[in-house]
């Protein structure tokens, strides 16, 4: 520095007594004056400096003074600004809604932390301030220094722009945040952007949220805590979030909630930086509580006097200079940690720092979202003109629905689907297994119990004048349909099991295949469920003619029906020989492919005992075929059906539907469906959203390799 200057300083500060909060603001000022011309503005201060002069004499020389002001911080801002304009810019591109999460300096805060108060002393203007919850909203603060003495404000929310000024801040703040979150005491995750272009002001973009507050005031909802809590967290949760936590002096560092919260995401501190407020009111320990560093502030401390009452910003940089220099505990504090200019240019240097660390992973991202989204949008069903178009679209996808479900379940072709429910030949092989084993289960249970006892029973009433040793085709029937009887409702269940599992199948197929497609997913949807009814009715009703045919008659030209009645009279001599030699020998007989069975009751009725058995050993036999009946005629049936359907009828109801009343013809396949018609244009919004990221960073990547070197 010039000696003259030197000399200047030096009086300043020793000799003349110009009130301390001058002292400074006067330096700084006439320090930017160079030459001649500088020299003789000096001279002239110091004259009046070193005779009798009032504060009005100084400060009129001052005045005299042309200031150019320097900004809080210069020395970063021609390399930051591009970088963080771009980022600034993608910001409003809303590229945070592509999940792509920017550097982002977020400022915490318990309630009356004294946040505004920071964020007025890097912006140089007032902010709203009063009881309770002064920010309602995400503010986001974007400062940028600029050469014009000429502030330029403006507020931009729910896509408008309002010019503001320096008077009128606070309370277009206030307009503003009531449009936005209304004119009550909640909160809203709209963001508010406030553009500072002023002199002397860092380049900075930092986002102000609400002060966090425990108890609900009187209008608030009760759950106000939750819901700032939440939105602090969607905030500072991301690695690129840079978390500025504003602390006031006056209380325990460690029972802030602001602290409670940013290490619950940044546990190592490595991306906060805290600012201590309030330093006047409680300067005892705070060299302590920031040398100690009970809550881990990786980023370190910065302890600031902020602007009371009615200071002007040049006086209030005086009086916390001032403070600094002169109080017996504050001065102790290194400077490399105190006053609004090293906050400025801390924060400065640490965005700057991030920006140029994540914009390659940006650039990356958006590249990467931008390709996903370019694949799905061509993935997507072209728009359909005309009425030729249409009909084209509407063979080629009952086609490939027709081949995809002669796949799954006709020929057992699995490839398209990985889901076992839509592996349909091995579950309708299953279903059918399980058909035919509950169908055996109850004839195994019937052959044994009260044996012979119903047969009995029949032939007894079924005597009649006629030939001996005949067994009379009556009573056989009269078993047979009672035994049909029992067991008809289980084919019934299972025809509306193994239909409701098909029409289950074909739907999600159909589904699949016209989800681009509104109007024929709806027809699709119609057709499907009344073809599904249909053939379900219809397997129901044959169903219900098989059983009724079982029970009309007993026939068989399956040579297994007399083999097996041979295999089972051969036990009837000696089965009759156990039953009526000694009544003393014990009550129960094993026989040869029935098992075990009681047979004291059985000794009471001799004569009619041969002929029981005999009738029971046929049924025994003739059951087996009526089950198997039952099963096979089931399986061919469902194939059948299944082929049909597949092959002629879906394709007919469809057509049918699409063209009948509620169908809307073929040209109704035109319209998109709303949730395509959705995804399209949100498709195409993103994919212009990230082209523009992308050619925005693109610009400003040569712009971090300067930075870097």
């Amino acid at each position: 520095m010039q000696h003259w200057k030197e000399r200047l300083r030096f009086q300043l500060v020793h000799e003349s007594g110009v009130f301390p909060y001058l002292k400074t603001f006067i330096v700084k000022k006439c320090s930017k004056l160079e030459g001649t011309e500088g020299r003789r503005q000096m001279e002239s201060i110091s004259t009046v400096l070193n005779g009798d002069s009032s504060l009005a004499m100084v400060q009129a020389e001052l005045d005299a003074v042309p200031l150019k002001c320097a900004p809080i911080v210069s020395s970063y801002n021609d390399k930051i600004r591009p970088l963080l304009d771009a980022v600034d810019k993608l910001r409003s591109l809303m590229v945070m809604d592509e999940g792509i999460q920017l550097p982002t300096i977020v400022v915490v805060g318990d309630q009356s932390s004294g946040k505004s108060s920071v964020l007025e002393s890097l912006a140089g203007i007032s902010l709203p301030r009063g009881q309770g919850i002064c920010t309602r909203v995400p503010l986001i603060m974007r400062l940028e220094h600029h050469s014009s003495p000429q502030p330029e404000l403006s507020l931009e929310y729910n896509g408008r722009v309002d010019r503001t000024d320096e008077d009128n801040i606070a309370k277009d703040i206030v307009k503003a945040t009531n449009s936005i979150a209304g004119g009550g005491k909640g909160i809203s995750n709209t963001p508010l952007t406030l553009l500072v272009k002023k002199n002397g002001v860092p380049d900075l973009t930092m986002v102000d949220l609400p002060g966090i507050t425990r108890v609900p005031v009187h209008g608030q909802p009760e759950n106000i805590y939750d819901q700032i809590k939440d939105m602090i967290m969607e905030y500072i949760k991301p690695e690129e979030s840079i978390i500025l936590n504003v602390l006031s002096a006056t209380v325990d560092f460690t029972t802030c909630e602001s602290i409670r919260m940013s290490q619950s995401v940044d546990k190592t501190g490595e991306r906060t930086l805290a600012v201590v407020t309030k330093v006047d009111k409680a300067p005892e320990g705070l060299l302590e509580k920031v040398t100690r560093d009970d809550v881990n502030i990786g980023l370190g401390y910065v302890c600031v006097r902020n602007r009371i009452g009615d200071e002007t910003y040049e006086e209030a940089a005086a009086m916390a200079h001032e403070l600094f220099q002169t109080h017996p505990l504050l001065s102790k504090i290194d400077k490399s940690i105190v006053g609004i200019p090293v906050l400025a240019q801390k924060l400065v240097q640490i965005q700057a720092n991030s920006i140029a660390r994540n914009i390659p992973d940006i650039v990356k991202k958006i590249n990467d979202r931008l390709n996903f989204c370019i694949m799905e949008l061509n993935k997507m069903p072209k728009s359909l003109s005309s009425v030729p178009q249409a009909m084209t679209a509407f063979m080629q996808i009952i086609g490939l629905a027709k081949e995809s479900l002669r796949k799954i379940l006709l020929r057992g072709e699995f490839e398209e689907y990985a889901e076992d429910r839509m592996h349909c030949t091995a579950r309708l092989f299953e279903m059918l297994n399980l058909y035919s084993g509950e169908l055996h289960r109850c004839a195994e249970t019937d052959a044994k119990s009260n044996f012979l006892m119903e047969e009995i029973k029949i032939l007894e009433e079924a005597k009649g004048i006629s030939l001996p040793n005949f067994l009379p085709r009556n009573a056989f029937l009269i078993i047979l349909q009672g035994k049909v009887n029992e067991i008809s409702s289980i084919p019934i269940a299972f025809v509306e099991k193994v239909w409701s599992y098909i029409e289950e199948v074909v739907i999600s197929v159909l589904m699949h295949y016209t989800e681009n497609y509104h109007q024929l997913q709806l027809s699709a949807r119609r057709a499907g469920d009344n073809l599904m009814a249909k053939m379900k009715e219809r397997s129901i009703k044959w169903m219900l003619e098989l059983v009724e045919m079982e029970k009309l008659t007993d026939y068989t030209c399956d040579g297994d029906y007399v083999s097996e009645w041979n295999k089972l009279m051969t036990s009837q001599i000696e089965f009759i020989h156990g039953v009526l030699a000694d009544e003393k020998k014990p009550s129960i007989i094993d026989i040869e492919g029935i098992g075990e069975v009681e047979v004291g009751v059985l000794r009471k009725h001799p004569l009619v005992l041969a002929q029981a058995y005999d009738l029971k050993m046929r049924m025994i036999a003739y059951w087996k075929v009526v089950l198997r009946r039952l099963v096979d005629s089931m399986a061919l049936h469902l194939q059948l059906s299944v082929f049909n359907l597949v092959n002629t009828e879906m394709e007919a109801e469809i057509v049918n539907e699409l063209m009948g009343p509620y169908g809307g013809g073929i040209e109704r396949m035109l319209e998109e469906s709303p949730a395509v018609a959705v995804k399209r244009e949100k498709l195409n919004k993103s994919i212009k959203k990230l082209r523009d990221s992308k050619e925005v960073v693109a610009k400003i990547m040569d712009s971090i390799i300067t930075y870097g070197d």
